[in-house]
């Protein structure tokens, strides 16, 4: 399965991070949010640039200060690096991979997320260790050396551009990625300047109005139609799976080449209020938030078909190894287990339709388990964790001959509320 490193990061930003800077800055929780969606991907653009230069020590470099951050700890005690203050976290790596670039990339970020420049210039170093930690525990995971770890990133260059704002693909110097990363039309909207400025061009030297400039402006709208037609005809579909929320575009012409998905928008952090009056930090529409409506809702029914799935428990390629980004929302259903001492409930587990249904059942149920394992570590009261199954590729829905991301969809964690 390709990997995805800019969604593995997603991962650790937990509500618990994100609201912790939020008051430590003095900015909306949405706010950072919508920062933090930003310099991730931004940073991974700096760390491209600098590995992909052609220089051996660029390389090198990368790839030495991607395991020293991983060996300090990150992206996993990225969160307890918020008791220490935002101002060091990053350390001198800003202006080794940006340079004189970094002030605009600060502005520019401080802009797309309406927040102070010193916020967003904080909010880097939050940033830059998660991201930087992330490639290096991935490097040493697959013992990739400075060639290796530079042409991983050369694959991520696509994902990457897909979550960059606006505007900063020109800024890292990522060739190529521009137009990627702009909505349905910007093409268009290039033609139609690149016409205009021509067609002022001849106007202006020719002294007067000229045949070629209305030609060449009419050129210029019938390209801006063609691509805004192009655009409407695609059909925007968001799914929701046990590893991440995913957008993708569904062309409605098959054979039409897909262009690069859009960013998907940060998700809104909210307080979600137990029945014992504690509020847990998680996301609106996420388990937590539909777990506590259902159970404050008398008119909601517990039983054997009220499922929520997770949407922030992973686990590490090919394995039943919760990651530590997974810590958040099992503290979450801890602590919604005691605030509602008469819910029960149980763990599944489920995949899609490729592989051995075998293998495939066993690695549901492991992970079933460890999920179930983590919230009685965590501190919940056996009596309410009914059990946990792995029902493999039962359930699956999308044919194993379909696109990995259209399988997403059936590769999850789910928590069925038996009793209420």
């Amino acid at each position: 399965m390709a990997v995805n490193i800019i969604e593995t990061i997603k991962g650790y930003l937990t509500p618990d991070l994100i609201s912790k800077a939020s008051n430590m800055l003095g900015e909306s929780e949405s706010g950072v949010s919508k920062a933090l969606s930003g310099l991730v991907p931004a940073v991974f653009g700096g760390l491209i640039s600098k590995a992909t230069s052609g220089s051996q020590a660029g390389a090198n470099e990368v790839l030495a200060l991607s395991k020293e951050s991983y060996q300090s700890g990150f992206p996993g005690n990225i969160t307890n690096m918020l008791s220490g203050g935002l101002t060091t976290g990053g350390g001198g790596m800003l202006e080794n991979f940006f340079g004189n670039k970094l002030q605009s990339i600060i502005s520019a970020i401080a802009s797309f997320a309406g927040i102070k420049s010193s916020s967003a210039h904080s909010l880097f170093n939050v940033a830059t260790p998660l991201a930087t930690g992330a490639l290096g525990k991935y490097a040493m995971e697959n013992n990739l050396d400075a060639n290796g770890l530079s042409s991983f990133l050369q694959s991520q260059k696509a994902n990457v551009a897909a979550m960059l704002p606006a505007g900063l693909s020109g800024v890292l110097g990522l060739s190529g990625l521009t137009s990627s990363m702009s909505p349905v039309g910007s093409e268009a909207r290039q033609t139609v300047s690149d016409t205009t400025a021509y067609a002022k061009d001849t106007y202006e030297r020719k002294g007067g109005t000229n045949w070629l400039v209305w030609i060449l402006l009419l050129a210029g709208v019938a390209a801006l139609l063609w691509f805004l037609t192009r655009g409407c005809n695609n059909e925007s579909k968001s799914t929701t799976t046990g590893d991440s929320t995913t957008m993708t575009t569904m062309p409605s012409d098959t054979s039409t080449k897909m262009a690069p998905a859009p960013a998907m928008p940060p998700r809104e952090s909210m307080k979600v209020k137990l029945a014992d009056g504690t509020e847990i930090n998680a996301f609106k529409g996420g388990v937590e938030d539909q777990l506590v409506t259902c159970l404050n809702d008398a008119s909601c029914a517990a039983g054997k078909d009220k499922w929520f799935d997770f949407d922030n428990i992973n686990f590490k390629t090919g394995s039943a190894t919760l990651t530590d980004s997974s810590a958040a929302q099992v503290s979450n259903i801890v602590a919604i287990l005691k605030a509602y001492p008469k819910a029960k409930i149980k763990i599944g587990g489920y995949t899609d339709k490729t592989g051995n249904a075998d293998a495939n059942k066993k690695l549901s149920q492991q992970r079933a388990d460890a999920v179930m394992n983590a919230i009685k570590t965590g501190g919940a009261n056996a009596s309410q964790l009914v059990g946990a199954e792995g029902y493999g590729s039962e359930f699956a829905k999308v044919d194993a001959s379909a696109s990995d991301e259209a399988r997403k969809v059936d590769r999850r964690i789910a928590v069925q509320l038996r009793e209420k």
